[in-house]
């Protein structure tokens, strides 16, 4: 029986991959013309709409919206044909919408899915966090500071802290950290947005070590869930930025700040899938490309049970 439900899960994160394809390309048409709001709700309205020719059950049980007062797919909202097995759903339609507003570079259109009780549920607000491949995966604590994670990570991928790449969101919070990280002689990149491409790329052949910082807590557990299939691992913990956040958090049952999350608390189970589509090119994908009769999408696969990554190029002819 377990086999055939990875079967079942496996089948149907292949379906998704038109879920995140079609809130690519609607997104994508927004790009550079400076409103990130219409971008992030062509994104949702295109999702939702193939999200219910789906046969399946699913339940969103996080979203991407409150915390940036944007459009979104609400959590507890029901999707599918409300045939087949029940699916929780991670979900955020568009990654970077200031990336895709100005017409920069990293933004996807992004899932995470698992069967019921996988998804951890959360209100939206922020987490510190650090990211690292499956070499470094024993190395990291969130608790040391960032010079002795420097070090331990540069030691587990056999490299002097000066060979190592932290990537750091680009925000005034981080100021002393990337000091500090530079400090213990690391290199920083940073980034003006989107987290979950920049914490799986330290499990891919990359320019990228490790991801330290405070981000989103939706981005968390889609993250998590693609550290679940490479094997790269998540640790975090809640950083609210503000009473706001904090009184949202107690709302939701959470008042201890101090509980620490790893991957496979984000997203249990075996049965877990990462589906993204690259709207503007990235570390994780290509974005999309627009031709005179066709659009080309990129987008990448990954399931836990079979552990499997795939990397989908599709054409899409006009009618």
């Amino acid at each position: 029986m377990a086999a055939k439900n990875g079967s079942i899960f496996a089948n149907l994160a292949l379906e998704f991959v038109r879920v995140t394809e079609v809130g690519a390309i609607a997104a994508a048409a927004w790009i550079g013309k400076g409103d990130g709001k219409a971008a992030d709700q062509a994104a949702v309205d295109a999702m939702r709409t193939y999200f219910n020719t789906i046969d399946f059950r699913g339940e969103i049980v996080i979203g991407e919206g409150a915390k940036d007062e944007a459009a979104e797919l609400y959590i507890g909202e029901q999707l599918g044909s409300g045939k087949g097995p029940l699916f929780e759903i991670a979900v955020d339609p568009l990654e970077c919408t200031d990336s895709v507003a100005h017409g920069r570079t990293n933004a996807i259109s992004v899932i995470a899915t698992g069967p019921e009780g996988s998804l951890y549920r959360a209100a939206d607000s922020y987490m510190e966090k650090i990211a690292v491949g499956p070499h470094a995966k024993g190395a990291i604590d969130i608790d040391a500071s960032p010079t002795d994670n420097v070090r331990k990570v540069a030691k587990a991928l056999g490299k002097e802290a000066s060979e190592l790449t932290v990537a750091i969101l680009d925000r005034d919070r981080h100021n002393d950290l990337v000091a500090e990280v530079r400090a213990a002689g690391a290199r920083v990149r940073l980034f003006t947005d989107g987290d979950v491409a920049m914490a799986i790329a330290t499990c891919t052949p990359s320019s990228v070590d490790m991801l330290l910082g405070v981000g989103g807590s939706a981005e968390a557990v889609i993250t998590a869930a693609a550290m679940r299939c490479l094997g790269g691992e998540l640790i975090c913990r809640w950083k609210p930025k503000d009473e706001k956040h904090v009184a949202r958090l107690h709302k939701a049952g959470v008042t201890d700040f101090s509980q620490v999350f790893r991957a496979v608390d984000l997203a249990k189970g075996d049965n877990v899938s990462f589906t993204a589509t690259g709207v503007m090119t990235g570390p994780l994908a290509i974005g999309v490309k627009v031709g005179a009769k066709h659009t080309e999408t990129h987008s990448i696969v990954m399931t836990s049970n079979p552990r499997t990554v795939r990397k989908i190029k599709t054409r899409h002819l006009e009618d």
